[in-house]
C-alpha cells in the first residue's frame, strides 16, 4: 500500500481487502435428497395437466440428477416458510421463448422448473401455442388472458429466451391504470445461445424486467451451443437432459438464488409497492 492508501500496481488487484469476511454454511446433511415438490395425491389435476410439463415419471425424478442437487440452505428456508405461511407455496411462472419442437429454450426452461419443484414451488409453464403477434388490439384473446392471469397469480416469473429474443413476454401490460402488475415480483432469467457465450438478451430482459418493476435477482443463465448441451430426446432421465458442466451449475445457483430471494421478499410485497408519488 502506498503512502496515501492507496494499492500500488503490484499489490491487492482484486482488492480483496474490501470484501466482507466470508461466513461458511455448512450443508445440512438431513436434507439430502429430500423433496417439497407437490405430489401427485395433493396437486390439482387440471394444474399438473396444463402446466407442468416438466414432470418427470417417479421413478426419474426420484433418482435423477436435480433429486441429488445439495440444496439444504434453501431447503430449510422453504421448511420453516411453508410452517410460517401454512404450507402457502411460493408461486412461480415460467416462460419460454421458442415454440420449436426442439426448442432449447423450453428445454432449459423445464430444467429450471424441475429444481424450483423440487424447491416446493407451484410452478406453472405457459406454453405460448397460440399467442397472437404483439399488436395491443388483441387483449381479450384467451391466450392473451391466460398470460396476464398467470403473471397476476404469481409471486415471481422465470424467464428463458433465445439469444433471437421474440415476444413472448411483451403481452404482460407494463402498466393497469397507474399500477405496474408486474411490480414487487422476483425474476429470474436465461438465455439459450446457439453459439458462443453472450449475454445480450439476459441484459435485454434485466432492463424489461427493471421497466416492470420487478427485482431481477443478481445471477443470470447463459448457456451457448445449446445444442451440444442437451442429452438425446431417448438418453437416460427421460431424454433431452441438461447435461453436467459448469453452466448446469450455474443454472442451479439461479433457481436456488430466486427461491431465497422470493422467500425474503413476498411477505413485503405491498411495502416496496408503496411509493411517495402515487401516494399523492
Amino acid at each position: 500500500m502506498t503512502a496515501n492508501g492507496f494499492y500500488s500496481s503490484t499489490g491487492d488487484l482484486n482488492n480483496t481487502q474490501a470484501a466482507r469476511a466470508p461466513i461458511e454454511i455448512k450443508p445440512d446433511l438431513s436434507f439430502v435428497e429430500r423433496t417439497f415438490a407437490i405430489s401427485a395425491s395433493e396437486d390439482i389435476p387440471e394444474v399438473r395437466e396444463a402446466y407442468r410439463p416438466f414432470l418427470m415419471n417417479d421413478k426419474v425424478a426420484s433418482s435423477d440428477w436435480i433429486a441429488k442437487l445439495e440444496l439444504s440452505t434453501a431447503m430449510k428456508m422453504v421448511e420453516e416458510d411453508l410452517k410460517r405461511t401454512g404450507g402457502d407455496r411460493l408461486k412461480v411462472l415460467v416462460l419460454f421463448g421458442s415454440m420449436r419442437c426442439r426448442s432449447y429454450s423450453r428445454l432449459l426452461a423445464f430444467e429450471a422448473a424441475r429444481i424450483l419443484f423440487r424447491l416446493g414451488c407451484d410452478v406453472r409453464v405457459y406454453d405460448p401455442t397460440g399467442l397472437p403477434v404483439k399488436d395491443d388490439v388483441q387483449h381479450s384473446h384467451a391466450k392473451v388472458q391466460e398470460l396476464r392471469n398467470l403473471s397476476k397469480w404469481s409471486d415471481g416469473h422465470v424467464w428463458v429466451s433465445p439469444e433471437q429474443h421474440g415476444n413472448l413476454i411483451d403481452w404482460i401490460p407494463l402498466s393497469t391504470g397507474s399500477v405496474r402488475p408486474t411490480q414487487g415480483r422476483t425474476l429470474a432469467i436465461a438465455q439459450v445461445s446457439g453459439g458462443s457465450q453472450s449475454f445480450n438478451t439476459v441484459n435485454s430482459l434485466r432492463i424489461l424486467g427493471r421497466w416492470m418493476r420487478m427485482f431481477t435477482i443478481p445471477n443470470q443463465s447463459s448457456i451457448p451451443n445449446a445444442y451440444t448441451q442437451f442429452t438425446d430426446e431417448t438418453a437416460e432421465e427421460g431424454g433431452s437432459r441438461l447435461m453436467p458442466s459448469s453452466n448446469r451449475d450455474r443454472l442451479v445457483d439461479c433457481m436456488e438464488e430466486f427461491v431465497k430471494y422470493t422467500i425474503i421478499m413476498r411477505p413485503h410485497f405491498d411495502l416496496f409497492g408503496d411509493r411517495f408519488s402515487e401516494r399523492t
